[in-house]
């Protein structure tokens, strides 16, 4: 890894979801969740871009037209050969270290980010693979961090088709091969669920952003929120998450 290397932040979307569909150009405080979300990750002090990876089906012009309005840099590539987006948009973009986002999570900050790129940069020895899953974190609460290389590895050995969909599982699989670290969270708040991905879970996140009145509140302080009212978590606690 090179002593400055070049952080890509990658965030995956399209308009395509079977249980809400459109889900990333959903408002919220007023504002489609791309925007809400490309807010959010504005103060990151450890990305030198953003951009935004999503497909070439016609379904999805409307968000590359959004993203042209934010100003986002995108690349567009595969529906469901994810890992082929990503590795794509990696290497047009020569990122040294990805930083993987998704397009369905609005409750990640720059300041998570910021979290997970140290854990990956401050391993000694130095890791391939950092992520946040599993760690305790709000479902939802997501980054991983890898380097182009283990990307580029994964992309050229990995022939599960249903492992390229979801980019990283051939990484985080094998530990023979990648050296993997998982941030872990100072309280186990995984009975939070913060990820988009139905009508509950957008009401959800309206709900605690209009709370706020904006979309620039912390991921701590809507923990902070959350503990002191538990009930907000009922709107969409009996949410079953798909699984891969």
């Amino acid at each position: 890894m090179k002593r400055n290397p070049r952080i890509v932040g990658i965030l995956q979307a399209r308009t395509g979801s079977t249980r809400l569909p459109g889900k990333v150009l959903a408002t919220i405080c007023s504002k489609p969740m791309l925007s809400v979300i490309l807010d959010r990750l504005s103060d990151s002090k450890t990305l030198d871009t953003l951009v935004l990876a999503t497909t070439l089906l016609e379904a999805d012009d409307e968000l590359a037209r959004v993203a042209e309005v934010l100003r986002l840099p995108y690349f567009r590539g595969s529906e469901n050969n994810v890992l082929d987006r990503y590795y794509r948009a990696a290497d047009f973009f020569r990122a040294d270290l990805i930083v993987r986002l998704t397009g369905d999570n609005p409750f990640v900050d720059g300041t998570f980010v910021d979290e997970a790129v140290h854990c990956f940069l401050d391993s000694q020895p130095q890791v391939d693979y950092v992520t946040s899953e599993e760690g305790g974190f709000p479902l939802g609460l997501s980054a991983e961090v890898f380097s182009f290389r283990s990307l580029e590895r994964a992309w050229r050995e990995d022939e599960n088709p249903a492992w390229r969909e979801h980019v990283t599982p051939f990484i985080y699989s094998r530990p023979d091969l990648f050296s993997i670290k998982r941030m872990i969270s100072e309280e186990d708040l995984a009975y939070m669920r913060w990820t988009v991905d139905t009508p509950e879970d957008l009401e959800f996140a309206r709900t605690v952003f209009n709370h706020f009145g904006n979309s620039r509140f912390s991921y701590r302080e809507a923990m902070r929120l959350l503990k002191e009212k538990p009930e907000l978590l009922e709107i969409n606690r009996h949410v079953e998450q798909k699984t891969l």
